[in-house]
């Protein structure tokens, strides 16, 4: 079994998942911030209520005050927190010139300069990166470190950036073009998040998994049915 076979049987049991959520890459660059150790309905209440506010905007974000902010994001959890991340990351927005500045700035430094604002780590970065911006970065996550650990294709505690690599350095000499590659890391990202929350979960349903015949977790003999 290797990274691409593992998306090709995703990929054929799933079909194709066109995601971020979002209307527009800003509203996806708040879902990646408030997505932050939450479901993504919470997140999706969340938005909902700053749509109905009318706060889903980059300046008005940043001015409003903290307490009203988190008020409006409280379906998101964590909401004192995220509502502080959340205006960090739009003030430094602001001060870059907006969403089509740095657009033009190319991989590495939208990268480090998203990295550089207090509470966008490295999953909350490449979120944006991949499905605001259509960059050929992959997206770790929990799912992807429980999937792929018990596929014995990693360990699960490596660092997130050696993943990164690991994944991106296996799928990229398959996949040449950056258009082709941002494709596939979003539909492999969204393949493993859907595929991880319903059958691959922290308590397997191995029998109901597509990956079951190639997977070492699997063909242990509890799971076997």
């Amino acid at each position: 079994m290797t990274f691409l076979s593992v998306y090709r049987s995703l990929y054929k049991h799933y079909g194709p998942q066109s995601w971020w959520p979002g209307d527009t890459p800003f509203e996806i660059m708040v879902g990646a911030v408030l997505t932050q150790n939450t479901a993504w309905i919470n997140v999706e209440k969340a938005i909902a209520h700053l749509k109905h506010g009318r706060a889903l905007s980059l300046n008005k974000i940043a001015a409003m005050p903290a307490a009203q902010l988190a008020r409006l994001i409280k379906p998101a959890g964590y909401f004192n927190v995220k509502a502080k991340r959340l205006q960090n990351f739009c003030r430094w927005l602001q001060q870059q010139g907006g969403e089509k500045v740095i657009r033009e700035w190319d991989d590495d430094e939208l990268r480090r300069g998203l990295l550089s604002v207090n509470g966008v780590g490295f999953e909350t970065a490449d979120d944006m990166m991949l499905y605001a911006f259509d960059r050929p970065v992959f997206v770790i996550d929990a799912y992807t470190r429980r999937l792929f650990a018990r596929l014995g294709l990693i360990d699960g505690d490596e660092a997130y950036e050696t993943l990164r690599h690991l994944f991106e350095s296996n799928l990229s000499r398959r996949i040449k073009t950056r258009a082709q590659q941002v494709q596939m890391y979003n539909e492999y990202h969204a393949l493993i998040v859907i595929h991880a929350k319903d059958i691959c979960r922290k308590r397997a349903r191995c029998s109901e998994c597509c990956l079951r015949r190639q997977c070492p977790a699997a063909l242990q003999p509890e799971n076997l049915s």
